[in-house]
């Protein structure tokens, strides 16, 4: 079986990539298989979440592309930056992992963060796409950008302490 436990920043040549959703990046400890089959584990730090593009070395020396694989998501758009400010600031209020693009939102889908978007103003599209939500102040991993011209996080480490027992909400959970 194939470890893989050091994120690297390039490499000069790349094994294999591995397709993942989100829920799956953001374990630490992952058993799963390459598409040839190849069982592969992925050891890294508590609280890693691993970014579509990251590069994992394993212990043989062979290097594995993450690949964000595209899954059901909400692109959320308003006619106003004040408007898609208020869904920012009601998704962050129950805690909903959230990606922040240039004029938009998206989340995972969930009927009734959609019914609440929708009852504020916001324009909710049902879509297939890579999912990058925010680290988050409290997570310690800085902040993820695709559009900063050089592709690859920010880590500038925790801007508070963290909480204990913060939940976060998932479309998954039971309601």
């Amino acid at each position: 079986m194939l470890t893989l436990n050091t994120r690297i920043a390039h490499a000069d040549s790349i094994f294999a990539q591995l397709v993942l959703p989100y829920e799956l990046r953001e374990n630490s400890r992952l058993r799963t298989a390459l598409a040839s089959g190849e069982e592969v584990a992925i050891l890294t730090l508590r609280g890693t979440v691993l970014r579509n593009n990251d590069l994992l070395r394993g212990d043989d020396g062979r290097v594995v592309q993450i690949v964000a694989a595209n899954e059901p998501t909400y692109r959320i758009t308003c006619h106003t930056r004040h408007d898609l400010l208020r869904c920012a600031f009601h998704l962050g209020n129950r805690h909903t992992q959230t990606q922040v693009g240039e004029g938009f939102l998206r989340i995972c889908q969930d009927s009734v963060l959609k019914e609440m978007l929708q009852g504020l103003g916001a324009t909710v599209v049902e879509e297939s796409a890579q999912f990058e939500p925010e680290a988050g102040a409290y997570s310690g991993g800085g902040h993820h950008h695709d559009d900063d011209g050089h592709g690859h996080s920010h880590a500038h480490g925790p801007l508070a302490p963290i909480p204990v027992h913060q939940k976060i909400h998932r479309p998954s959970d039971k309601q």
